[in-house]
């Protein structure tokens, strides 16, 4: 059968329409990003190394940790700072206590936007080492961090993203010089003060397979509240490590010559609280102390008035009285010269000990 050349335009311009309704239509090249990752702890891991007494090396990581990159590439990383695990319990109460903080300031966070287009061909590449620029969040300072790291496609579900070399953090970035102090007097050592972090994230795909099996949740994991802490209630040793360690926080507050608590103490005596709690039996001394500045019979009882303040506060918050009692010792128990400001910061503080 033929037909007409001059009818042959006339019957495509007919067939076309129909053929391009019965073709499926060709896809925009997918973003690698999809639907989003979402970080798998278990499969995961963030470490830090520090060094005291100039020559040993300690590492330590974080026992749990959530994150996710959305499907713009905007990716978050949440550190719980409670879960700091050296592997050395009363080690990790040091760190959580005197140098995070973690009554004040419970997580660190990780924040960057990653171009799509530096993982345009990591499908066929598998592993990339990319640039990248990062915000870290912690102790209350937000610092920007450049570094690089290595991408590795490892199926089609799942993506690994690891540093390719350390990062260097150093405290005094974070408002940190003062934990390190405390530490290393808790602790009767020389601290660097600065430490290199690592880690080696792995994400899966948010969504469903072809089999309609879901793939990631995008919902996030539930935080442990500390590494390695036993549950339930402490034994003696344990907690009179944990109040000779809320000793020496330097985190309640008074203001000059008063015996008011301040408003930013509640934190720290909060936990304090948790603790007493968690040592049932044990009778517990809050001790007050002051500086030589001033008489020596005001000191005295400035320092009476404080100790009975933080009692108050701990009955208040049904902690039972009879578990708790107030000294007042004025100057008369220094830990340190009174010729310095930090001397006489040091000897104005609030101590806590096991009496029974």
């Amino acid at each position: 059968m033929s037909f007409p050349r001059f009818a042959l335009p006339a019957l495509l311009s007919a067939i076309l329409p129909v053929l391009l309704l019965l073709s499926p239509p060709v896809k925009a090249q997918d973003s690698i990003f999809g639907d989003g990752w979402t970080l798998q702890r278990e499969a995961s891991s963030l470490r830090f190394q520090s060094v005291k007494n100039l020559t040993k090396v300690e590492s330590s990581g974080f026992a749990e940790f959530e994150g996710a990159i959305d499907e713009t590439g905007a990716a978050t990383v949440r550190v719980f700072l409670d879960s700091v695990d050296t592997k050395i319990d009363l080690r990790n109460v040091r760190m959580r206590f005197l140098f995070f903080e973690t009554f004040q300031y419970p997580e660190a966070v990780i924040s960057t936007k990653i171009d799509q287009s530096q993982l345009a061909d990591l499908p066929s590449l598998r592993r990339k080492i990319i640039p990248l620029t990062f915000d870290l969040d912690l102790h209350g300072v937000s610092k920007t961090v450049e570094t690089e790291i290595a991408v590795t496609l490892m199926s089609d579900d799942l993506v690994a993203v690891s540093t390719t070399a350390p990062i260097s953090v150093a405290a005094s970035d974070f408002g940190l010089d003062g934990g390190i102090k405390k530490l290393e007097e808790a602790a009767n050592v020389v601290i660097v003060p600065s430490a290199t972090v690592s880690f080696d994230f792995v994400f899966a795909r948010n969504g469903e397979d072809k089999d309609g099996i879901e793939v990631a949740s995008a919902a996030p994991q539930v935080a442990a509240a500390k590494a390695l802490e036993p549950e339930g209630n402490f034994d003696v040793d344990a907690c009179k490590g944990r109040f000779e360690i809320l000793s020496r926080t330097d985190n309640i507050y008074f203001p000059s010559g008063s015996a008011s608590l301040d408003a930013r103490s509640e934190p720290l005596l909060n936990s304090l609280v948790d603790i007493i709690s968690r040592c049932p039996g044990l009778v517990i001394e809050v001790g007050g102390h002051t500086d030589s500045d001033g008489s020596a019979e005001g000191n005295m009882r400035l320092s009476e008035l404080r100790a009975a303040a933080v009692t108050n506060f701990l009955t208040s918050k049904q902690v039972p009285g009879d578990r708790v009692k107030s000294v007042g010792y004025g100057e008369t128990r220094p830990v340190a010269p009174n010729t310095t400001n930090d001397g006489k910061r040091r000897n104005r503080r609030i101590e806590f000990i096991v009496v029974d």
